[in-house]
C-alpha cells in the first residue's frame, strides 16, 4: 500500500521530492527488513522510475543502488545504458556487471560509456581486449593509466597498431615492463614515420635521405630490442618482422654482427623451418659447407650466403678471443675481406651497412675513451 501510495505521488510531485524519494527507497531496498511482497513491490516502483522524464531522479537512484551486490540486476543494467552522468555510478562501481555485460557495452556505448568502463577498479583481460579493439585514444589513455586494468600482452600490441601515432599512448606504452617486444617494435616505426611525415625535416635533409636515416634508425632499434627481450619472446617478435618484411638480409647481417645470437638464431629457425637446436649448433660449431646450405635454406643467394658464412665465422673468433668488442672486430675484418669485390646491389648495400656499423662502433668507443679519460 505504502509503494501504491508512493506511484500516485511521484505524478504530481516536484522532481527535487522526486529524487530524494528515490534515493530513499533505494537505500530503503537494500538496509530495511521487507518481505517477500514488499521487496517485490519495491523493485516495482524503482523499476518505474527508470522512465522519469528527470534525469535528477534516476541519478539519485543510481547513487543508492550502484555500488551494492544486492540490487536488482536488471535495475543496474538500465541504469549503465543511462545518459553518462546516470550510468556513470553503475558502470564504474556495480560488481552485478559480468564481463560479458561489459564488453557488449563497450562494444555498442559511445567514448563516454566505454571511458567509464576503463576507470574501474578492476578492469579484466577480456574487457580490456574489447576496450583495446574499439576504444579511442582518450579512453585507452584511461585504461593505460589504470594499474587496475589487467591488460594482455595481445592487448598491448593492438593498442600500439591501432593508436601507436599518438604521442601520449606512445609514451605510456613504451613506459611498461610487460609491453611485448613486437609491439615495441611497432612504436619505433610509428615515431619512425612521424619522422619522416615532418616538412621541416625534410626541406632540411630531403625526402630520400629522411627515409634512408629512418630505415637505418629502425633497424638500429630493432636490433637493440632484440638483444634486449627474454627469450620466449623472441618468435613472436621474429614471426612478426617476417609477416611485415623486415628481415632483409640487411637487418640480419646487422644482428649477426651486433652478437644478437639468440635473435639472430631464431630468425634462421623462423626462415627455414629447421629445429632449434639444430641451427644453433650449426651456429656455433658447424664447418663452413653446413653454415652456407643452412644459410640458402633461408633464402639467401649464394653470393650474399658466402658474406653471411664469414660473418659467422669471424663471430665465434671474435666471441672466444673479445667478447666485450665483438661488433668492431667482425665488421672491420669482414669490410677487408669483401672490400674488393664487385659489389653492386645486394652485396653492396649489404657492406655499406657493415661499414657503417663499424663507424658507430668506432665512434661509440671514442665517446667511452673520451670519457674514461676525463673522469
Amino acid at each position: 500500500m505504502i509503494v501504491e501510495a508512493f506511484l500516485r505521488w511521484i505524478e504530481t510531485a516536484k522532481t527535487g521530492d522526486r529524487a530524494r524519494a528515490a534515493n530513499a527507497l533505494g537505500r530503503a531496498y537494500l538496509q530495511s527488513e521487507m518481505t517477500v511482497e514488499e521487496r517485490a513491490a519495491a523493485e516495482m516502483a524503482m523499476t518505474f522510475l527508470l522512465d522519469d522524464p528527470s534525469p535528477r531522479v534516476r541519478l539519485a537512484l543510481a547513487e543508492a543502488i550502484a555500488w551494492s551486490p544486492d540490487a536488482p540486476r536488471s535495475l543496474i543494467l538500465s541504469l549503465a545504458e543511462d545518459q553518462p552522468e546516470v550510468a556513470c555510478h553503475a558502470v564504474t562501481c556495480s560488481p552485478l556487471l559480468s564481463d560479458a555485460d561489459l564488453v557488449d557495452l563497450a562494444a555498442r556505448g559511445n567514448g563516454a560509456t566505454r571511458m567509464l568502463i576503463a576507470v574501474r577498479a578492476l578492469v579484466t583481460r577480456p574487457v580490456c581486449a574489447a576496450l583495446a579493439e574499439v576504444g579511442d585514444e582518450e579512453e585507452l589513455l584511461c585504461l593505460l593509466e589504470n594499474d587496475g586494468a589487467a591488460i594482455s600482452s595481445q592487448s598491448l600490441k593492438r593498442i600500439a597498431e591501432r593508436l601507436g601515432d599518438c604521442c601520449d599512448i606512445r609514451n605510456l606504452l613504451l613506459d611498461r615492463s610487460d609491453l611485448p617486444a613486437d609491439a615495441r617494435q611497432l612504436l619505433t616505426q610509428h615515431v619512425s614515420n612521424a619522422l619522416v611525415g615532418l616538412p621541416l625535416a625534410q626541406a632540411a635533409i630531403g625526402l630520400q635521405r629522411l627515409q634512408r636515416i629512418s630505415r637505418e634508425a629502425t633497424e638500429a632499434a630493432i636490433v637493440s630490442i632484440a638483444g634486449d627481450i627474454a627469450p620466449r619472446e623472441i618468435p613472436d617478435l621474429v614471426q612478426h618482422l617476417r609477416l611485415n618484411g623486415r628481415l632483409t638480409p640487411s637487418f640480419l647481417m646487422h644482428a649477426l654482427c651486433a652478437g644478437k645470437v639468440d635473435f639472430f638464431a631464431g630468425a634462421i629457425v623462423e626462415l627455414t623451418g629447421c629445429g632449434e637446436r639444430r641451427v644453433r649448433s650449426i651456429l656455433a660449431t658447424g664447418r663452413m659447407h653446413a653454415v652456407r646450405a643452412l644459410y640458402e635454406s633461408a633464402g639467401l643467394p649464394r653470393d650474399i650466403s658466402v658474406i653471411f658464412v664469414e660473418a659467422t665465422l669471424l663471430w665465434r673468433e671474435a666471441a672466444r678471443k673479445a667478447p666485450g668488442s665483438v661488433l668492431g672486430n667482425v665488421c672491420g675484418r669482414l669490410l677487408e675481406k669483401f672490400r674488393h669485390h664487385d659489389a653492386h646491389g645486394a652485396i653492396g648495400e649489404l657492406l655499406d651497412m657493415v661499414e657503417k656499423l663499424g663507424v658507430t662502433e668506432q665512434r661509440q668507443s671514442a665517446r667511452v675513451y673520451a670519457a674514461l679519460a676525463a673522469a
